[in-house]
């Protein structure tokens, strides 16, 4: 009887879940839905490249930054880790969706949605919408781990139909039924507050959301500028944009050097900006720095090293700062040293 009884119990939790699941398979699906099917964003060389967007993670993620860092400065690499996670978020949705290997599918619904909270838990313009999206994740796939799927599900149609592996401890874990937890209260309480310690951590590291301030690195663009060479006839230097909407480019209108005195000595206004020779620009990763029709475009993530020509100034008595100048009229300096 406590069998039968523990087993009513796990199908109306797995009842009660239903939308959950739904919800949640159809949100890791849709992923690989709007990839390959409704449009195309695993080719390289086509706009909206899925690669692209992971290359805008880069510079605030959590603790998985040089994984992020090896893929972005190895395209192939890249492209099939794209290939592979786009397939396994299809596979994983569409399980979940119809109730098939539940608690398996969960364990992987986990993992995404630790990925998307790590990597991108920074993002998000008006909300905390990456953040959001991955904590929830991690939450809705522990409840989905610990209730299984009830009726209206595939393991539910395998265990009214008495199939042999559907007693088996392995199908329990993985599929559906009475979970066997010895203490699950234990276990339930200790996987609760594991994730509610995550939900804080991330909250406060990503967004100060917790005590201090509270901040968001996705409202306005900045870049970073080192790595300055100069010689007689080049300056070289690195751009790195670090912040700002993952959307939206940073639209760099204007190029100054200046002296000492902060007068300028050359200056490259947002036309030729815009016709910025491309042999000039040297990117590092799959998101590019490269002209625009009114400047010079700086994607989120990006990082590149710019060589202007310097036309005849005298570079160790005069050049002392570059100043770049973006569209909104936020300026960001560098000293020459």
């Amino acid at each position: 009887m406590k069998h039968t009884s523990d087993s009513r119990c796990y199908d109306l939790a797995g009842l009660y879940t239903l939308s959950l699941r739904l919800v949640i398979g159809w949100t890791y699906f849709s992923a690989f839905w709007r990839r390959l099917v409704l449009e195309n964003k695993l080719n390289p060389d086509e706009a909206g490249y899925i690669g692209e967007k992971f290359n805008h993670f880069l510079p605030n993620a959590l603790g998985i930054k040089p994984l992020i860092e090896y893929l972005v400065t190895h395209p192939d690499a890249l492209q099939t880790s794209m290939m592979v996670f786009t397939i396994v978020e299809g596979v994983v949705g569409l399980f979940i969706i119809l109730g098939f290997m539940t608690r398996l599918m969960n364990i992987g619904i986990f993992a995404l949605a630790m990925g998307i909270l790590l990597g991108s838990g920074w993002l998000g313009t008006t909300c905390l919408d990456e953040w959001q999206i991955g904590i929830l994740g991690i939450a809705g796939g522990f409840v989905l781990f610990l209730t299984g799927s009830g009726p209206f599900s595939v393991d539910h149609y395998l265990i009214k139909k008495d199939k042999k592996f559907t007693d088996k401890k392995w199908f329990l874990w993985m599929g559906s039924g009475a979970l066997p937890l010895s203490k699950p209260k234990t276990f339930v309480l200790a996987g609760s507050l594991f994730i509610f310690g995550l939900t804080l951590y991330t909250n406060q590291y990503f967004h100060g959301g917790v005590l201090g301030t509270l901040h968001n690195k996705s409202v306005k663009p900045k870049i970073e500028i080192s790595n300055i060479s100069l010689t007689d006839s080049d300056l070289t230097f690195e751009v790195y944009r670090t912040e700002g909407a993952d959307v939206y480019g940073s639209f760099l209108i204007g190029i100054h050097l200046l002296d000492k005195n902060g007068t300028i000595l050359k200056a490259l206004d947002l036309t030729e900006l815009s016709k910025f020779p491309k042999e000039n620009i040297k990117n590092h990763y799959v998101a590019k720095v490269k002209p625009g029709k009114h400047s010079l475009v700086i994607p989120l993530g990006a990082k590149a090293d710019l060589t202007i020509k310097l036309d005849g100034i005298l570079l160790k008595e005069e050049v002392h700062t570059i100043k770049l100048v973006d569209i909104s009229g936020t300026e960001w300096t560098a000293k020459i040293n």
